[in-house]
């Protein structure tokens, strides 16, 4: 299996599946099994989400999945997780993968890591944000929780609240929390409705409706709200040329679902198969 070096002089295993026009997928391609695996179940979540994608998509297009979060989870990047260093990562996983051109599928962090690609290359063929908006993005928010996370992780703040301790289950480490950290620290003063302008590949977000995440008192009662400026700005967004797709009423692990993503993929990349390069 191919392997690309990163900014940090780590490596990271990447797998490709499939023929045809390149999508970068960072997706764990392999299931999660044993207790983990009980417990995703019991949230929501698919524990073999990442060969659910490829298995949905590899007919379509040649899908070159890593696991970028779980790499950087275990191999953290506390002061050098920035915007400009993680598009330099993508770039050589692409390059590793022999793709000059490729779409990006990313949800969450790692959607908003695809609009910072897309700011940074004239490679990117296409770009599908899930989970994430491209406007009016809740960079504040996430800074407040993310800054909250470490704090408690380094113990200058309390991670209990009078009515739970549920933190302590997280179990990030110091340098996993401030990775975080250092990458929405850098992103504070990063304008994305200025950055519209500057893109100029086929584009394509979604969200759950109901993907508003409320968190209690020892993230400062923080809300980030992912739906609302898609379904606000989605008028904006159509005229500046995305393509929309809102999920009624799924919330954010919900909405990030193989049987709700294949179904927006599949024949939005169908229709662009012959412009991916």
């Amino acid at each position: 299996m191919p392997q690309a070096r990163l900014h940090d002089g780590s490596t990271i295993i990447i797998e490709v599946y499939g023929q045809g026009p390149a999508l970068l997928l960072p997706v764990n391609p392999q299931p999660v099994e044993g207790p983990l695996a009980e417990q995703m179940r019991q949230y929501g979540t698919d524990p073999a989400l990442g060969q659910s994608l490829i298995n949905g998509l590899s007919d379509l297009v040649r899908v070159v999945a890593f696991d970028f979060e779980g790499h950087v989870m275990r191999t953290p990047q506390p002061t050098t997780l920035t915007p400009d260093n993680a598009a330099h990562d993508l770039l050589a996983i692409a390059d590793a993968a022999g793709a000059q051109h490729f779409a990006y599928y990313g949800y969450s962090w790692l959607a908003m890591l695809g609009l910072q690609l897309a700011m940074r290359t004239d490679r990117l063929s296409a770009l599908v944000m899930g989970g994430f908006p491209p406007l009016a993005g809740p960079y504040k928010e996430m800074l407040t929780v993310t800054n909250a996370t470490y704090e408690m992780t380094s113990g200058s703040r309390s991670s209990q609240a009078p009515e739970e301790s549920e933190w302590s289950e997280v179990g990030l480490s110091l340098d996993q929390a401030r990775q975080f950290l250092t990458l929405y620290q850098a992103l504070q003063h990063f304008d994305d409705r200025a950055a519209q302008e500057h893109l100029r590949c086929p584009r394509l977000c979604f969200a759950g409706s109901a993907d508003k995440i409320q968190y209690d008192q020892r993230w400062d009662n923080t809300l980030v709200d992912i739906a609302s400026p898609i379904i606000h700005e989605q008028p904006y967004l159509e005229n500046l040329g995305w393509d929309v797709r809102i999920l009624d009423g799924l919330d954010h692990i919900q909405a990030m679902q193989p049987t709700h993503v294949i179904p927006i993929l599949r024949p939005w990349l169908s229709c662009l198969k012959r412009g991916i390069a």
